[in-house]
């Protein structure tokens, strides 16, 4: 059943240029599609007690993984495995298998986890890499779990990426038309290699302040130097960094705090709602990626940063004493 619906997706989503695609190649593409289809499986995960990540995300969330390992590693988006308490993978037979969280990384937004039971006929999707795509190029972005489902998109744009939430990548891809349930989506290349996992949906997947509906997928290129690391420990040294808990947007050259977490050292510094960042450590800032980099250019996560600030119609020096993000969650076995 699946080739057949593969074959038919590519010729509906990419027309010409997957019809004109010589008999054997355009075969083997959908055999390579249809293994890489395999190693997707959904994920069931319900947070902690008392996990702050809850207020955002959900005590109850679901979404998508691929497997990479044979003894059961599954690459997800870190955002639904966080704080988790209890994690289920559903496979496309409809088993469900425990599983345990290995790793949440706070820079790329990978996470990781194991089953703690053998994936028996579930074999490990290869690992590709996004840096030689092009724009237009077809892709295949798969959601496993109950709803599985499978979907043609294209590549619109690589870019850098900076999201509200403290985090920024050098590099993101970006797909449309969108999927729906993206949370931990793989994303395939036409050779059925792994090249990013969903993230998020956008509105301006093409970039330079068009509109246009689709989602982001963190690259897998970004998981392949830290893999090991975050296996070994947890998380990646990276990650070690200052966190302020601001959500933030950029507003006509400026960086206007949106949202102040509960009990962190923002709010303990007093910033609010609506505060504009002028400067960190009084170097003026007019981006988030600027706003970022500046905030973890400190070599500790815990270190005194100074921010200036426009809060209503005063100019306010606020020196907050930042944490490792990690250390304000709930810390679930294993990681």
């Amino acid at each position: 059943m699946l080739p057949r619906l593969l074959a038919a997706l590519l010729l509906a989503c990419a027309g010409a240029a997957f019809a004109a695609t010589p008999e054997p190649k355009y075969q083997a593409m959908i055999e390579a599609l249809t293994r890489a289809h395999g190693s997707v499986v959904g994920l069931q995960v319900t947070a902690a007690e008392g996990a702050r990540s809850a207020e955002t995300l959900g005590k109850e969330r679901a979404g998508s993984g691929v497997v990479i390992g044979k003894d059961g590693l599954i690459l997800t988006i870190g955002y639904l495995m966080l704080e988790a308490d209890s994690i289920q993978v559903v496979t496309q037979d409809n088993r469900t298998v425990p599983a345990r969280p290995v790793a949440y990384d706070l820079a790329t937004g990978f996470g990781l986890v194991r089953t703690l039971l053998p994936l028996r006929g579930v074999e490990p999707v290869r690992l590709g890499s996004a840096s030689d795509a092009q724009a237009g190029e077809g892709l295949m972005a798969a959601i496993g779990g109950n709803d599985g489902d499978v979907a043609m998109t294209q590549l619109v744009s690589k870019r850098a990426f900076s999201g509200y939430w403290e985090y920024h990548i050098e590099q993101a891809l970006f797909t449309s038309p969108p999927i729906g349930n993206h949370s931990g989506a793989p994303l395939f290349n036409q050779r059925g290699e792994l090249v990013g996992i969903g993230s998020l949906f956008v509105g301006d997947a093409a970039g330079e302040g068009r509109r246009l509906p689709g989602n982001m997928f963190v690259p897998v290129d970004l998981l392949k130097p830290i893999l090991a690391e975050m296996q070994q420990t947890g998380t990646s040294r990276a990650s070690r960094r200052p966190w302020l808990g601001l959500s933030s947007q950029e507003q006509s050259g400026r960086v206007q705090v949106i949202r102040v977490n509960r009990d962190s050292p923002a709010q303990e510094a007093g910033l609010r709602p609506g505060d504009v960042v002028l400067a960190v450590d009084g170097k003026t800032v007019s981006s988030l990626e600027e706003f970022y980099k500046l905030l973890w250019a400190h070599a500790q996560p815990d270190e005194e940063i100074s921010l200036t600030v426009l809060q209503g119609s005063q100019v306010r020096v606020v020196n907050v004493k930042a944490v490792d993000r990690m250390s304000t969650m709930i810390k679930p076995s294993g990681i």
